[in-house]
């Protein structure tokens, strides 16, 4: 029994928007993605899980998400990384599959934290339970604002996110009211053009 996938399941409950994964996605990411986590898409597709505060996604949807925001960083040449779960405000969470580490990209102010390598296959089934813990110990509800937003805006399709416009890189608020549901992929990128993807600082606000 996967006990913190119980635990996760609890706590981000009513899932939404579930896709079944088809074979030939599986078998593709066989090998470049952690077991543990191919085996939560066998089990439960791709979803919004918290009513859609945190997703797990089809990554080859986000390939170009990927390409824009690493182009010309480091990031670009070390690895090949795979967009495998987001939050509803655009917290993303990129997979290297040679390296077997997780890069976290805070999209809305352009900030990343990178983690470590992977040693072992059990070492990245490990890093995947450990997100699982990451988002239900870290806030990844933005000023406490998806419930409200949720009521304001409507529940997220699988494709959507909630944005700031104009986006906090640009001197938004991050209020509700300049809220707005987006589609994910286009805003992703569009974020991604506003200025260089820099170190998280554990200084700057949430």
């Amino acid at each position: 029994m996967d006990v913190i996938f119980s635990i996760f399941q609890e706590t981000f409950d009513n899932p939404i928007g579930t896709q079944q994964v088809p074979l030939p996605i599986i078998e593709n990411y066989q090998g470049k993605l952690p077991n543990q986590l191919i085996t939560y898409w066998k089990e439960h597709g791709w979803r919004g899980y918290g009513s859609g505060l945190f997703w797990m996604v089809n990554p080859q949807e986000y390939e170009e998400v990927v390409a824009h925001w690493l182009s010309g960083t480091h990031f670009e040449t070390r690895d090949t990384y795979h967009l495998i779960a987001r939050s509803a405000f655009g917290d993303l969470y990129l997979w290297g599959e040679h390296t077997g580490s997780l890069l976290t990209i805070a999209a809305y102010h352009s900030r990343y934290i990178d983690g470590a390598y992977s040693s072992s296959a059990e070492d990245m089934d490990g890093k995947i339970q450990a997100l699982l813990m990451w988002v239900m110990t870290e806030s990844i509800n933005f000023n406490d604002l998806f419930k409200p937003a949720r009521e304001a805006l409507g529940d997220l399709a699988s494709d959507e996110m909630y944005g700031f416009v104009p986006a906090l890189m640009l001197g938004g608020s991050g209020t509700l009211k300049h809220l707005e549901k987006l589609k994910a992929v286009e805003h992703l990128i569009i974020l991604s053009q506003f200025t260089d993807l820099l170190p998280y600082e554990f200084s700057d606000d949430e």
